[in-house]
């Protein structure tokens, strides 16, 4: 069975409707430069208003210890997803679960890069786009994708109802990562379209 996260998550109700279709995991964005960013408080709000057994992901990029730390004193997330350059002592050092986002680029040689943060309990493979740390609606060539590989694959990076099957046929991910391929516009979540992405995944 292949997990499913609806990242980007900015709306009590978009939570709700994600944990109704069927996601194991929503995604709460606290980087400011992201048109789906939340502030602490909002973020608070959304997951206290999850019903049980619904994961709370926290996604950062460069982020400081301590505005971490911050996030985590008001926001009891479950898992810490990382965009930037932090390496893996830095991920381990808040006593929870942590995913490493990769932006995949022509030629990356993925376990090599996967291995550089062996307390991760999760490689996010997203597409790479300059200057742009995550979330940029686009794919990449998941041919590059090991077949056989030591690390959890988490597969993110354009997906949609329209391509999701061919994605999990080709890569065999653990999860995969949907934010604005289920979006009425930047952060807002359509039901409709989170009922479909999911029920996709549950056919293949």
């Amino acid at each position: 069975m292949v997990r499913v996260k609806i990242c980007g998550i900015t709306r009590p109700e978009d939570a709700l409707a994600a944990a109704q279709a069927g996601a194991d995991a929503i995604g709460l964005v606290f980087y400011p430069e992201s048109p789906r960013n939340v502030s602490p408080q909002v973020a608070a709000r959304i997951v206290k208003a999850l019903p049980p057994f619904v994961t709370s992901v926290g996604l950062f990029v460069d982020a400081s210890e301590a505005e971490v730390r911050s996030v985590l004193d008001e926001v009891p997330l479950d898992i810490l997803q990382f965009h930037g350059d932090e390496p893996d002592a830095f991920c381990r050092q808040f006593g929870l679960p942590y995913m490493k986002a990769l932006r995949v680029r022509p030629g990356d040689d993925l376990d090599a890069l996967a291995a550089q943060w062996p307390g991760a309990s999760g490689i996010l493979l997203d597409a790479y786009k300059p200057g742009i740390p995550g979330g940029t609606g686009e794919r990449f060539d998941w041919s590059m994708i090991p077949a056989q590989r030591s690390w959890t694959l988490v597969l993110a990076g354009g997906l949609a109802v329209d391509n999701v099957r061919q994605a999990i046929d080709l890569a065999h991910p653990w999860a995969v990562d949907v934010s604005g391929g289920v979006e009425a516009g930047k952060g807002i979540k359509d039901p409709l379209k989170i009922n479909a992405f999911i029920q996709e995944v549950k056919r293949v």
